[in-house]
């Protein structure tokens, strides 16, 4: 036999570590990709951003909150955290409020500048706190906590600026330096939020309150101890919604942190929007309708409801933010108006700020997402 022939057990004995290492590299290499694959497109349940609260010690001083990167289709994306304490900023002469939170009696209107924040007509007393209602004269908090809109022809975009609050410095730059046509989102969760919010109301800000929902990642990402699931009975979400509507007055709707689960149950939604409704206040998807039960609850209870037709700034680079208010643009002169959504990010200030000042001479009209509610719901 010449030396370079083999036998078959030799040939066998050398195959062997041969085949071997290259099912360890093959094995290798699906790893690598199945890593760098939930790297670039998530979980496939990542529909939703993580977000969690420990809110179960309130504290004067907790560590604040961080907003971490967006997906696509997400709207406030926050990593886990303890309940923020943001220093208020000074008072300024027209704020009337006091430095606490709401008042547990409130015997006349309370005003931040023109900005109107609370109104005993449009006030029940509950023992959680003050809750909205339609006045007697027919006034809702919607119409008296919206700001005046211009009397100007033209396709109308409206902006929701989500999570203030969280951050006491992106707070006031959001407040300080976006037109006051741009609508701005607290959550609930935050330590003097009153007070921010009566200082947003004094510069002309409309104002929204994020109610925690159950995302579909539950309890992965918790939103916290009172997020509406879609699990629970109406009277449960009935009363954790009502807890969160008790934290602070005038603002003029609502609007889902989180929820890509609970926004899906059209079961579930109905009786929170309904109950809103007949509270007077609009309710804002904070994502593209999708698999939103949202406007087909809306549509069938004549509910208030604003629709946001793109998140701004899922990809936090100025170019990518600058290209989905184009789209934005292109959307509302096709449709007379679109609404879009975005984070408390410094980059999303700086170019939401740069973008306004040339929008009226493009022909459109920046509003508070009020102004888009369709005419034929219950205002």
């Amino acid at each position: 036999m010449a030396a370079a022939e083999l036998t078959d057990d030799e040939g066998a004995a050398r195959g062997f570590p041969r085949a071997l290492l290259f099912a360890w590299l093959l094995l290798a290499v699906l790893l690598v990709g199945a890593a760098g694959w939930t790297a670039l497109f998530g979980k496939p349940s990542d529909s939703e951003p993580s977000i969690a609260f420990d809110v179960s010690v309130p504290a004067k001083k907790t560590a604040a909150l961080k907003p971490g990167p967006r997906k696509n289709g997400d709207i406030n994306r926050i990593a886990a955290g303890s309940q923020p304490t943001a220093p208020m900023p000074a008072q300024g002469a027209q704020t009337t409020l006091p430095p606490s939170l709401v008042p547990a009696h409130i015997a006349k209107p309370i005003y931040a500048g023109a900005g109107l924040i609370a109104d005993p007509d449009l006030i029940e007393s509950t023992p959680s706190g003050p809750l909205p209602r339609i006045a007697d004269d027919g006034r809702s908090p919607m119409t008296a906590y919206a700001p005046p809109v211009p009397n100007v022809q033209g396709p109308r975009i409206a902006i929701v600026v989500t999570g203030l609050g969280i951050s006491a410095k992106a707070t006031q730059a959001a407040i300080a330096n976006l037109p006051p046509a741009i609508t701005l989102g607290f959550l609930p969760y935050t330590d003097d939020v009153q007070r921010w919010v009566g200082e947003a109301r004094k510069r002309g800000h409309e104002v929204l309150l994020e109610v925690p929902m159950e995302p579909y990642d539950f309890p992965d990402s918790d939103p916290g101890p009172h997020t509406l699931r879609a699990g629970n009975g109406d009277d449960s979400n009935i009363d954790r919604l009502t807890w969160s509507l008790t934290r602070f007055t005038g603002y003029a709707g609502v609007m889902n942190l989180l929820g890509g689960r609970f926004m899906a149950d059209p079961n579930a939604l109905e009786p929170v929007m309904t109950f809103l409704s007949r509270r007077g206040l609009m309710f804002s998807d904070a994502g593209p309708a999708g698999r939103s039960a949202a406007p087909d609850v809306a549509k069938r209870t004549g509910a208030p409801y604003v629709q946001s037709a793109a998140n701004i700034d899922a990809i936090q680079t100025g170019m990518e933010i600058d290209q989905r208010l184009s789209e934005l643009e292109a959307r509302a002169r096709l449709n007379g108006s679109a609404a879009g959504t975005a984070f408390v990010y410094p980059v999303t200030i700086e170019r939401l700020a740069a973008w306004a000042q040339g929008l009226s001479g493009r022909g459109f009209v920046l509003v508070p997402a009020s102004a888009i509610v369709p005419a034929n719901s219950n205002k």
